[in-house]
């Protein structure tokens, strides 16, 4: 199938973590162009606080080198803007007279930062801070003057006057407002904070307008609506950004403050999506990362025809990169008739935590000097959990390090959401590599290196680690003893470098054992089927002719099981069967409880005769497939219609034989209530009723028997198939090798296979994506 072709305007954050989404969903559906106006690969832009502050390098805020672009099979433009769109003709135009088609179009413009238009604004030494070459401009003015103002007082104002400090300067920070950070804290917090950073070296400006900026052709310094002045050497104008949507209004597309978008990140015009801060959703414009980084999971999912809800919105917080200070604020900060709140302020130990609260359910946070509670109060403000009175205080009290958040929370839950790094993952690498603190798992992990808001956990995460109260376990999830890496690393990298046999897998991810092992070399084998079904044209091991496979036997001798399907035998072909029992020496035949005829004790000589002189198909009972399917055909339980129930099997069977799966999927249809199947206990069961077919999945038989859960109520038989090789093709798609289905459902939900399920187009395309690779396993028997 040709790849469409989508375009990317924007090498920002947002836009990049989309296509990482979208290589991770599925990298075989699109063909990808990336333009960007900036000179360099993508980067962090928001990590630049840290490299003018002097703990950080340029090299290490890239998010994704040239080699990976490369690597991916993405089209890099780097230096070219996007300048049209031709939304009729599909293709846009850039400024190097380049015109280039799309399918797709993701518009991940950005922002611009906001210059106050002040008279003198066109001298030298006026910049703002928004990229690489801001921040490499200052650092060069920092080599031959002595005196900046930064005109801003929110979070990106006051880290470009640290990182001024940290180069020598003196800074006066100019606000319009009383106090700072006037949007993330309230008054008592901001005082506070001015008091830290004023013992830090920074001079503070408030209430304060600019009339003009002063000077011949370079700044020379500030003149103040109120009279006053201040000199100035350099200027860093960060009052603020707007959305870049020049782009978009040119070419038609509906804006306001942003580019308006629905739910899933699509525009009014066919075909084009916006994401990051150039989107206006629900009359939100985010600045942040983790929203944006959010609204590119869904768009990804969105684009790769995976089943999403959209996106909701988000509820922001906020954390101060500035070494020293702690300082923490999330959601809804004012007061009114309808909220109330609580308080907590150490003037001693230079501590304040305040919580608001409408109703019993916290809406807002803000934390100084001791920021612990972060990560519980953003969890509790996020999914609006309820607080009674009695305890609304123990939020602000310091938690017993056993019932921290950390650790309480679950180990697959995220720490750092940004980067999808979960508890579990740090905990493994903390004791693996003997981690302590939040720059070592930052370096190892990437928890922390986007936004930065995670950082109080990690640290907690830290300290519980290092405690007595510390009782988990690290876990090797590494995929077998060849390799270091787990099974979803492992099928990401076969994807997105187009790894095509298990030498390629094995000398491309630098497997220990170059041939493999019992545990990777089939789990490869069936991944590689999975992901390109004509591999299995070239395999001479990997699939059994379907009237030549056998089970050995402890004794050496050889059980072959005749395909009969939904349990029923025609009298020819048993006639045949028990000729060919009788030709071979094999007196006894066994009835198992899959319905089926088993013949045993085999001899190896014989084999090839057996097979040939039989000539039918067989079914193999040991193989990752779907088994026979179990039936209620016996009249001694009830007078029910059996009929119904072995032409359910029997249909079943055919549409699904021959198919590779996870580890074998055993089925059961009953023909009534009295479920003489067993279908409550399969991997998927069908019982008649009278509203239709109750369909169970995720149940199993053996030693530790496991009922299934009652997918749904089909009315018709169609339906029931329809919904049953569904559920059978998205197992084949998302499990892990050897993954049962009742683990699998374990980890992905029952809810949200209803919902793939439920979805009629999704449904449609997982049948149609099973019958072709039944249409392709049978055209490779066929050769065999």
């Amino acid at each position: 199938m040709q790849k469409q072709k989508l375009i990317v305007i924007g090498n920002g954050m947002a836009g990049l973590r989309c296509i990482e989404n979208i290589l991770k969903e599925d990298n075989s559906i699109y063909d990808i162009t990336i333009f960007g106006s900036e000179p360099h690969v993508n980067y962090s832009r928001i990590m630049l606080s840290s490299v003018l502050q002097g703990g950080t390098t340029f090299d290490d805020i890239t998010i994704n080198h040239l080699e990976w672009y490369q690597a991916n099979n993405i089209r890099l433009y780097t230096g070219e803007t996007v300048i049209e769109i031709d939304k009729n003709k599909k293709l846009i135009k850039t400024d190097k007279e380049r015109e280039v088609p799309y399918d797709k179009l993701i518009l991940a413009t950005g922002s611009h930062p906001f210059m106050l238009p002040l008279p003198g604004a066109e001298k030298e030494g006026i910049v703002s801070f928004r990229t690489i070459e801001d921040c490499q401009r200052m650092m060069e003015t920092a080599k031959h003057y002595k005196k900046a103002v930064v005109i801003g007082g929110g979070l990106l104002g006051l880290e470009a006057a640290r990182g001024l400090l940290n180069l020598g300067m003196k800074v006066d920070v100019v606000h319009n407002s009383d106090r700072l950070m006037n949007k993330q804290l309230d008054q008592t917090a901001a005082h506070m904070l001015q008091e830290e950073l004023e013992a830090q070296g920074m001079n503070f400006l408030l209430e304060k307008d600019t009339e003009r900026i002063v000077g011949n052709t370079r700044v020379e310094g500030l003149q103040f609506n109120d009279g006053t002045h201040t000199k100035a050497d350099l200027v860093v104008m960060a009052v603020g950004v707007r959305p870049n949507i020049t782009l978009a209004k040119q070419a038609g597309i509906e804006t306001n403050r942003g580019i308006l978008v629905d739910d899933y990140l699509q525009t009014q015009a066919q075909n084009i999506y916006a994401v990051g801060e150039c989107a206006e959703h629900n009359g939100i414009v985010y600045g942040l990362v983790k929203p944006l980084y959010q609204q590119g999971a869904v768009l990804a999912r969105h684009l790769c025809k995976k089943n999403t809800k959209g996106y909701q919105g988000s509820i922001l917080s906020t954390q101060l990169k500035i070494s020293g200070v702690d300082v923490f604020s999330v959601g809804q900060l004012t007061t009114d008739e309808t909220t109330k709140s609580i308080y907590f302020h150490d003037e001693i130990a230079s501590t304040y935590k305040k919580v608001f609260f409408r109703d019993d359910k916290a809406v807002g946070a803000v934390l100084f000097g001791d920021t612990k509670e972060g990560p519980r109060l953003l969890d509790i403000i996020m999914k609006q959990k309820f607080v009674p009175d009695q305890e609304k205080a123990d939020l602000l009290r310091p938690t017993d390090p056993a019932d921290s958040y950390v650790a309480t929370l679950p180990k697959k839950e995220f720490i750092c959401t940004c980067n999808s790094v979960s508890k579990g993952a740090i905990i493994d690498n903390v004791l693996a590599h003997n981690l302590s603190s939040v720059n070592d798992v930052k370096a190892c992990t990437k928890a922390s290196s986007s936004c930065g808001g995670c950082k109080p956990a990690v640290r907690e995460l830290l300290d519980y680690i290092s405690s007595d109260h510390f009782n988990e376990t690290t876990e090797n999830k590494s995929f077998c003893s060849c390799t270091t890496l787990t099974e979803d690393e492992i099928v990401t990298e076969i994807q997105t470098r187009n790894l095509a046999s298990v030498h390629e897998i094995t000398e491309a991810l630098g497997w220990i054992n170059k041939e493999g092992c019992t545990t990777c070399r089939p789990a490869l084998e069936y991944y590689l089927g999975m992901i390109y079904p004509e591999y299995e044209q070239n395999q001479e091991t990997l699939y059994l002719n379907d009237k030549m496979n056998a089970i050995v036997r402890n004794d050496g001798t050889y059980s072959i099981v005749p395909q009969l399907y939904g349990g029923i035998v025609q009298t020819n072909q048993l006639r045949k069967i028990a000729d060919v029992a009788d030709k071979y020496g094999l007196p006894t035949l066994a009835i198992t409880s899959d319905q089926r005829i088993h013949l045993k004790g085999i001899r190896q000589e014989d084999l090839s005769s057996v097979w040939s002189d039989l000539n039918m198909r067989l079914h193999s009972t040991t193989a990752n497939t779907v088994q026979s399917i179990k039936t209620s055909n016996g009249d001694y339980l009830c007078e029910c219609n059996k009929e119904l129930a072995s032409q359910m099997a029997y249909d079943l069977e055919k549409r699904t034989e021959f198919l590779k799966t996870p580890y074998r999927i055993r089925m059961g249809v009953s023909a009534c209530m009295h479920n003489g199947a067993g279908s409550t206990t399969k991997d998927i069961g069908l019982m008649k009723v009278n509203r239709g077919w109750e369909i169970y999945v995720g149940g199993s038989s053996g030693r530790n028997a496991r009922s299934g859960e009652l997918l749904t109520v089909a009315t018709t038989k169609e339906e029931a198939i329809q919904l049953s090789i569904g559920f059978i093709q998205y197992y084949r798609q998302s499990a892990n090798y050897l993954e049962r289905t009742w683990q699998w459902m374990e980890r992905v939900s029952l809810v949200h296979i209803r919902e793939v399920l439920f979805d009629q187009d999704l449904l449609q395309f997982l049948i149609e994506k099973l019958k072709t690779d039944q249409a392709q396993r049978k055209r490779l028997l066929v050769r065999k």
